[in-house]
């Protein structure tokens, strides 16, 4: 079964779109190879457009973020909140219809509490100058814990809403 045998595609662009006004995070819904199942893409800052669009920098950081935590997010059955390398939050929600695993949806982009954008990191995978990281990293955003907790609860409801709670 896939995500779009529930709801039509657009019911899921929807769903990301809503995520990302509510929270200002980057979101997407992932089928279960953790492929995105459409191109909607509104970036949350200036750092994360750079991150992705090196090649390191997509395979080393963000793919093995959501990699490593929808595997967690499925194995629990529960959303992780958790932070990237280059130290941004990564929110990754599981869907599932009773005990099948459909996909999850993910959500990043801000810095969670008090945290700083990892630029040296960054830098030693991306080999992008770090004085450009410091600069366009320079005005992220942040999102509470308790921020990031509410967005799943709302997240939960929003798929129970898709998937008529199954």
């Amino acid at each position: 079964m896939e995500l779009t045998d529930i709801s039509p595609l657009e019911k899921w662009v929807e769903l990301e779109k809503k995520i990302n006004k509510k929270s200002g995070l980057s979101a997407n819904v992932f089928n279960i190879k953790g492929i995105r199942i459409s191109d909607f893409q509104e970036w949350p800052n200036k750092l994360c457009p750079e991150i992705k669009a090196n090649d390191k920098g997509q395979s080393f950081i963000c793919a093995v973020a959501h990699m490593n935590l929808a595997v967690q997010a499925k194995q629990t059955k529960k959303a992780v909140i958790e932070e990237c390398d280059a130290g941004l939050v990564k929110i990754i929600y599981p869907i599932f219809i009773k005990d099948e695993f459909l996909g999850a949806i993910g959500a990043c982009g801000l810095l969670l509490d008090d945290a700083e954008a990892d630029t040296f990191l960054i830098n030693k995978i991306t080999e992008i100058e770090e004085e450009k990281l410091e600069n366009i990293s320079s005005d992220i955003a942040s999102i509470s814990s308790q921020e990031a907790e509410k967005l799943v609860q709302y997240i939960k409801e929003e798929v129970d809403k898709i998937t008529g709670g199954l």
